[in-house]
Order: structure tokens, then sequence, then C-alpha cells
């Protein structure tokens, strides 16, 4: 009880500075400025008694739980669907995939007068946390509510794992709120375990972006983008870059164009705020660039195009022949490598994977995939793949092959649903 009483003193602590925290990025990022009140559990969403609710904090989230909110809806035609997200990228990405067909608000902050309204306001069927967001207060009310809690598609790295440890106490309580966890891997099955989960809580039932649908559209505008700039230019993607890497993407793509002086890179920040910046990173060095908010496609002139926008990157991972997945030259830990492994692509990263290890582990395993260690090596190992068409054929149908053979999560979480509705 005092654990719990400290984590509330220290959530009304800092939520002034978190807001001032929202301030500043709303300097950069407008929508960070708006739908404050959802933030404390104030919306006006009608006719949401009884719902089916799905939480995904963020693009990457939303992504994953793509196809388990599509199953939801087919299995459930007559229960109302709300996904919650954190950030207005994620929300615009719910948007962008389900239109008018759910409901969308902001997850609000963990004070239990916020968890408590948001919780009145909704009076969800069921609750589905999507990867690692292990909240008390929101847990302790699901469960005082009566409201049957899953975690799916969870993971949890070794960074997170020590992070929670340091309150193990309050997050094992949490935990016991929990319904049941759909694990990705064993290796987070253990993980939830050491945090204090009970064998009879945890099932295995592997990652949800293996079920992702690849949509013929984005396959259909990769390669009429292809022909736009040219379908015989050698042509790479770095995608979800960060701070601190896209300089070494953009040496290496120097060292690529000394020999293959009309390869093209489609580089893609991974956080809106930063477009800007990255443009003006390229156009430094000397580059003929094009933008996707300003030119729409490459030109046959173009030597590095910066992809701008969000929830478009199935399709430049379509038109490009290798793709190097970011936050892994730099200690983020990686994102996602399962798009460009349903397209067929040879897939880079660098030695930062621990986001994603072991789907990462099996595209190396596979040889669907290739580490590098830094720059250097990357404009090695892009330059050589893209000299090499056999490689590269090979390559991309091994992580092609590795993502089909992991398939099939969203029909055992389906199955962990139907029990706790029925229950």
């Amino acid at each position: 009880m005092l654990l719990r009483l400290l984590y509330n003193f220290a959530m009304y602590l800092f939520t002034p500075l978190v807001m001032l925290r929202l301030m500043a990025r709303g300097m950069r990022y407008g929508d960070y400025h708006v739908r404050w009140r959802e933030r404390f559990g104030r919306f006006r969403e009608p006719r949401l008694a009884g719902c089916l609710w799905v939480h995904a904090v963020s693009v990457g989230e939303v992504n994953a739980a793509e196809p388990l909110v599509k199953a939801l809806m087919e299995a459930y035609p007559q229960a109302p669907m709300l996904v919650t997200t954190v950030t207005p990228t994620g929300s615009e990405r719910v948007r962008q995939l389900f239109g008018d067909s759910v409901h969308s608000v902001y997850l609000p902050y963990d004070l239990p007068f916020a968890v408590k309204r948001f919780l009145r306001s909704t009076r969800p069927r069921l609750a589905v946390i999507v990867e690692t967001e292990i909240w008390p207060n929101l847990y302790f009310a699901c469960r005082r509510h009566g409201i049957p809690l899953l975690i799916a598609n969870a993971r949890l790295s070794e960074r997170s794992l020590r992070g929670y440890a340091r309150m193990s106490s309050l997050v094992k309580r949490a935990l016991r709120c929990v319904s049941h966890i759909a694990a990705q891997s064993r290796t987070d099955a253990a993980r939830y375990r050491l945090l204090g989960a009970e064998p009879s809580q945890l099932t295995v039932c592997g990652n949800l972006k293996f079920d992702m649908p690849v949509p013929q559209a984005a396959l259909e505008a990769g390669t009429a983008m292809r022909e736009a700039w040219g379908t015989g230019r050698p042509v790479w993607i770095a995608a979800s870059t960060h701070e601190g890497e896209e300089m070494c993407v953009l040496e290496a793509h120097l060292d690529v164009m000394r020999r293959l002086p009309d390869a093209l890179l489609l580089i893609a920040p991974r956080h809106p705020e930063r477009f800007k910046a990255v443009e003006a990173s390229v156009r430094s060095l000397g580059f003929q660039v094009a933008t996707r908010s300003g030119d729409g496609v490459p030109s046959h002139t173009t030597q590095c195009f910066v992809i701008d926008s969000m929830g478009e990157l199935l399709r430049f991972f379509a038109s490009a022949d290798v793709a190097f997945v970011g936050g892994s030259l730099v200690s983020i830990g990686g994102h996602n490598v399962l798009e460009p492994a349903a397209l067929g692509k040879p897939v880079l990263v660098g030695p930062y994977t621990f986001n994603f290890e072991e789907i990462t582990q099996a595209l190396l395993d596979e040889e669907g995939g290739q580490r590098v260690n830094d720059g250097d090596e990357l404009g090695e190992q892009v330059l050589s793949l893209l000299r090499d068409p056999a490689r590269r054929r090979h390559m991309g149908e091994a992580a092609r092959h590795v993502f089909d053979s992991e398939r099939g999560s969203v029909g055992k979480v389906m199955k962990l649903v139907d029990s706790l509705l029925q229950e």
C-alpha cells in the first residue's frame, strides 16, 4: 500500500512536467497541443458501453494490433470498438487503418481520477493491452470493475525488465490483475515470470506482426513508383531512422554512389518532428533531394528521397532492393524487421536490436538478414547487395520464409479472447 501511495504521489508530482514536455513537443508537432482533455479521461464518444478496447501506444503497436482489431470486429460485430493510443502519430495511424469503424481517443495518464473517469465513460467488456504497457492504477481499476484484461503480443526487453524491477512489488500486484498474457516468445514469457506473473497466466502465442496483411495496393504503388524513377536503378531504403544514425546512412550512400552513381536512397525518419532536420542534413551534403510532401515521388535525377509522411513505409519497402531498419545503429533497440521481410527484401540491421531480438535473430539465422556494426559496414553491405542480384534474391526468399513460417498468432490470441468473454 505504501509503494502505491508513493507511486501516485510521483504521478501527481510529475504530471505538470509531462504537460510541459507536451507543450514543448507541440511547438514542433502541433497535434500535441490538441485533445489534452482526453489525457485526463474527458472526451465525448457515444455508445461505447460494452466496447472491446484495444490499447496500442504508438505507430508500431497500432500496426501490430491491426490484424487483431480486424479479427475482433469480425467476430463481435455488434460490440463497439475502441482503440486508444498515446501519441498523435499513433492516433493518426488508427484513423488511416480503420477510419470511422473504430472509436479512438488518447489513453489517460495513470492517475486514479483520470482512469476512473475513462472507465466510467467507456465501460469496456474487454481490455487488450498491446506489447508492454504496465500501468498499476489502470490495472487495479480494471480488476475492481470486473473488466477482463489481456496483454497481447507481450514483449519485455532486458532494459524494460530492469526498469520495472525497480518497483517490482507494485508491478507484481498489477500483473495479478491481468487475466492472461499472450507472450511473443519463450524469452518474453520468462521475463514476465521474473516480474511476478504466474505460469497459469502465460501462453506463448507468437508475434501479431507476422499476421499483418500485405496490401496489394502497396505492392502496386511500389511498382508504379519504381517505374517513375527508372526500373533499372539500384534503390535502397533506410527506414525508421533516429538522430545519430542518419549521418551514418548518408555517408554510406555516398560510398555506394562512388561505385553506383545512379543509386537512390529512400530515407524515412522515425519521428515527424525530425523530418525537416533530416532534409536539411541531406541537402547539406550536396545530394539531389526530393521529399514526399513536396515532390510526391523521386525523379530520374533524385539521389536521396526523404519520406516525410506517416503510414506509407510498405509501398516504399516494396519499391526498394535492400532495406536497412533503423534504431539499430544507435542504442534504441531496433524497429520492426517484419515489413521488409514480408515483402521478400533482404534486411540489414545494426548491432542494437534488443527490442526485436528473437525475430531479428531468426532472420539472421536463416540468412534473410545481415548485421552491420557501423556506417562503414552498412555502405559495404548495401553496395554488395545492390551489385549481386542472386544474393538479394536468396536473402529475400529466406526473409519471406521466416515471415510465413511464424504466422498464426491472431488465431491463438482470439481463442484467449473468446474464453475471457465467455467467462
